[in-house]
């Protein structure tokens, strides 16, 4: 059986912070893959706060010793939402400076490895909800240039109840168990998802 390893490298959300089971939806979409017979290694590489600079900073450090040639390795980010913050009265990171540092990531993620990105997902702030959506289409327009399969995935959870419910009912940002799961169910009913539905 072909041994996959797979990173997962982002933010809270891909950390699945908030998650009473611990899975978030990297955790699921993996034991989804495993329930349809793929042997799969998966890393969670989600850091609290992080933005696309910091993800710049560390993806490729983090990952080397995750991966190596025996291996099927394969690579899926998810970052956006901190660069939209608030902090000083302006975004942590400017639109530009945000396009660039995903750009520098990715093409340099799937010049080695296969690359999946995963869109930005609203929260409870209308302001900043537009801020991550505006940001979300900046990323797509990346991904279809370097060649990276994107999941716009805002305006699914925005019309998603139970996303909705739950980021309300925690702290705004980030789901329960049943939030992540139904992100999960999105990612494996994608045709680009390597294990979809």
């Amino acid at each position: 059986m072909e041994d996959i390893r797979i990173c997962f490298i982002g933010d809270s959300l891909t950390n699945g912070a908030a998650d009473p089971t611990y899975l978030g939806w990297p955790g699921r979409v993996c034991a989804d893959a495993a329930s349809k017979g793929h042997l799969v290694t998966y890393y969670n590489l989600g850091v609290r706060r992080d933005s696309s600079a910091d993800i710049l900073e560390r993806w490729e450090s983090e990952i080397q010793s995750r991966v190596s040639k025996e291996y099927d390795n394969r690579l899926v980010f998810a970052f956006g939402a901190n660069d939209t913050t608030i902090v000083d009265g302006r975004p942590r990171a400017s639109p530009e400076d945000s396009e660039a540092n995903a750009r520098r990531i990715l093409e340099k993620a799937a010049s080695t490895y296969p690359t999946l990105m995963i869109g930005l997902a609203p929260n409870t702030d209308a302001e900043d909800c537009a801020r991550m959506e505006a940001l979300s289409e900046v990323y797509e327009g990346v991904c279809a240039e370097v060649g990276v399969p994107f999941l716009s995935v805002f305006q699914s959870l925005s019309h998603t109840e139970v996303w909705m419910k739950e980021i309300g009912l925690v702290d705004g940002s980030h789901p329960s168990a049943a939030g992540y799961a139904a992100l999960a169910d999105l990612i494996i009913s994608w045709p680009q998802w390597w294990f979809h539905a």
